[in-house]
């Protein structure tokens, strides 16, 4: 982590947000990492995805409607420029049709910020880019990571079409490859028809917490959260946002839609109970801009992964990591 935030996002009230390249809230899009605390990095895959596909747009989409976002959050009071020092790197490479390729170069390219102490967030893409990014996060850690799910889907499904990995599987593999502890883990807003009885406690089986979508809004935000502090507080977390969590109302660009979902006022204040917690990486996958003409969809995200950073500013200027 940089002790100077060289990087930081033009003032919009001296250039006009809709000039320039479509860099994450303008930041500058370079690829050195020196005095870096975060970056921004697209994802643009889907291949993994079993129904609708489109989400390898999703980076674009995201980036474009950030361009709005201004440096200080007002309900958690922190400014996160300068308070981080964040740019965006880019687009990691991919293979489109190949999934394995594609996730062996993306797993190469993330291992890059975790070695720099650079923190990521991920702008997905499909949730099968999950896992080569998880195994980056792993790669430089001794211990398995707790991993905080947000979705409808739990993802764990031991393969499709005669085993194959799709975006349907990411903690699966993650799970059988110990890159994550899912005793310490949770996924939160599952819902939705299943093909089997037995779908519907394949995630307790595999040891995760789990909080359904029925369970959330039947306990409230304030309890979950109390659940997820307890649970992962001193931990290492990867974070993963699949948009589906919320509901279609809300965010119809995406893959495969499950409606009972949630709104973008209960997403916010789920991310914003997160402050304290201490978070290696973000992802927001499985955005897909053609089937949400009005753009609501990346709206709601661009403004979900402002969230994410503000608990990075949170993070470094209250030290909850080291």
């Amino acid at each position: 982590m940089s002790s100077g935030p060289p990087w930081h996002p033009p003032d919009g009230m001296r250039s006009p947000r809709y000039g320039g390249v479509r860099t994450f809230m303008r930041l500058p899009q370079v690829t050195q990492l020196d005095g870096v605390d975060f970056a921004v990095a697209g994802v643009p895959f889907d291949t993994g995805a079993t129904y609708r596909v489109g989400a390898r747009f999703g980076p674009e989409a995201i980036r474009s409607a950030s361009v709005l976002l201004r440096p200080y959050h007002p309900e958690q009071a922190v400014a996160l420029f300068p308070t981080l020092s964040g740019i965006d790197y880019g687009d990691l490479p991919t293979v489109p049709g190949y999934l394995p390729r594609s996730h062996q170069d993306i797993a190469a390219a993330a291992e890059t910020f975790f070695r720099a102490g650079v923190t990521p967030v991920f702008l997905g893409g499909d949730h099968s880019v999950s896992l080569p990014l998880l195994r980056a996060a792993a790669s430089v850690r001794d211990e398995p990571l707790s991993l905080l799910h947000f979705d409808s889907h739990g993802d764990i499904w031991s393969g499709y079409y005669g085993g194959l990995d799709t975006h349907g599987t990411p903690f699966r593999r993650a799970l059988e490859e110990s890159l994550i502890d899912p005793r310490q883990s949770i996924q939160i807003g599952l819902r939705g028809s299943v093909y089997d009885e037995h779908d519907v406690q394949l995630s307790h089986d595999l040891g995760f917490q789990v909080v359904t979508a029925r369970e959330l809004h039947r306990r409230g935000v304030d309890d979950v959260l109390q659940q997820v502090q307890e649970l992962l507080r001193g931990r290492d977390c990867y974070l993963s946002f699949d948009i589906d969590f919320v509901d279609p109302a809300f965010a119809p660009g995406t893959g495969t839609p499950e409606t009972g979902g949630f709104s973008g006022a209960v997403c916010h204040e789920l991310l914003r109970g997160l402050r304290g917690l201490d978070f290696v990486a973000f992802d927001m996958v499985e955005v897909l801009p053609s089937h949400d003409p009005a753009g609501i969809t990346a709206l709601l995200a661009a403004n979900l992964v402002y969230e994410f950073i503000a608990l990075l500013a949170l993070q470094k200027r209250d030290g909850s990591r080291g």
